[in-house]
């Protein structure tokens, strides 16, 4: 066989190898008298990788949630990256004080959008679009908005309680299905809070409660609570799973946490839980 034979089969096989991805970003954080916070963006699909190459992975942290309502008190969620793949950060959970873009007591923009709080905050947007959904809004009382989930909007607050966060999405990347990005609950008065969306949202808090915090490695929102003396949940820590054939070895650069399961049906998965660093095929 010739070089240039050769030359054109190695790049034709290189081209054609690729990786599936999972990358879920972290959940927003969410605060008193505030709506549940939205999840972190949600993206999978697949990339063409080449051999001997590095590639950037960064697990998104969650956002901060707390009792405090003062602007930048809580946060959105960090981002999570699989080289040119972003996966933006949950939006906040709104609440008084403060104003993310969309009023005071506005839900934040993010992957998935933050639910509104107090005291009739809209809910925040998923920006950009495509990874999520946008968070209720506030009753205009003290029940709060959910915060948007991978595969549904939270629910807008009622006079009779808190409106639960939206939906995640479930995967099978891993061989089993998981669900990920649920949107966290909104904070209620007096007798029903949102419960946290499927996939990790927290759930939301009564008065001067503590609200749950969204599961790690989810990317869940965190949850609402109400009244002065209540605490929102932090988000959940988003994930990067990587699925790609068995004929390859993946190397899981320092600054990574990750494991790698037995091979599968002619596939390896690697599962990437925190860190920023490289990994690279051979």
């Amino acid at each position: 066989m010739s070089g240039i034979l050769q030359s054109i089969l190695a790049s034709r096989t290189v081209a054609a190898l690729q990786a599936t991805y999972l990358v879920v970003a972290g959940g927003g954080g969410a605060s008193r008298n505030g709506g549940g916070a939205g999840a972190g963006g949600y993206l999978s699909s697949t990339l063409a990788i080449a051999l001997s190459t590095n590639y950037t992975v960064t697990v998104g942290g969650g956002g901060v949630g707390t009792n405090s309502s003062n602007p930048g008190s809580t946060t959105v969620g960090s981002n999570s990256v699989f080289s040119s793949i972003t996966s933006t950060g949950g939006g906040q959970g709104g609440t008084e004080g403060q104003n993310w873009g969309n009023g005071t007591g506005g839900g934040g923009n993010g992957g998935s959008g933050g639910g509104g709080g107090y005291p009739s905050g809209v809910g925040g947007s998923a920006s950009p679009s495509g990874q999520g959904n946008a968070g209720g809004a506030s009753s205009g009382g003290d029940n709060h908005g959910g915060g948007g989930g991978a595969s549904a909007a939270g629910a807008a607050g009622t006079g009779a309680g808190g409106g639960n966060g939206g939906a995640g999405s479930a995967s099978s990347i891993s061989g089993s299905s998981v669900t990920y990005a649920g949107g966290g609950g909104g904070g209620g008065y007096p007798t029903t809070a949102g419960t946290g969306g499927t996939g990790g949202g927290g759930n939301g808090a009564l008065i001067n409660g503590t609200a749950s915090a969204g599961g790690t490695n989810t990317g869940g929102g965190g949850g609402g609570a109400t009244g002065n003396g209540g605490t929102g949940g932090n988000g959940g820590s988003g994930i990067v799973i990587l699925k790609y054939p068995d004929t390859l070895t993946i190397t899981i650069g320092s600054g990574l946490t990750g494991t790698t399961g037995s091979p599968s049906g002619g596939f390896k998965v690697t599962t990437i839980t925190a860190g920023t660093g490289n990994v690279s095929f051979a």
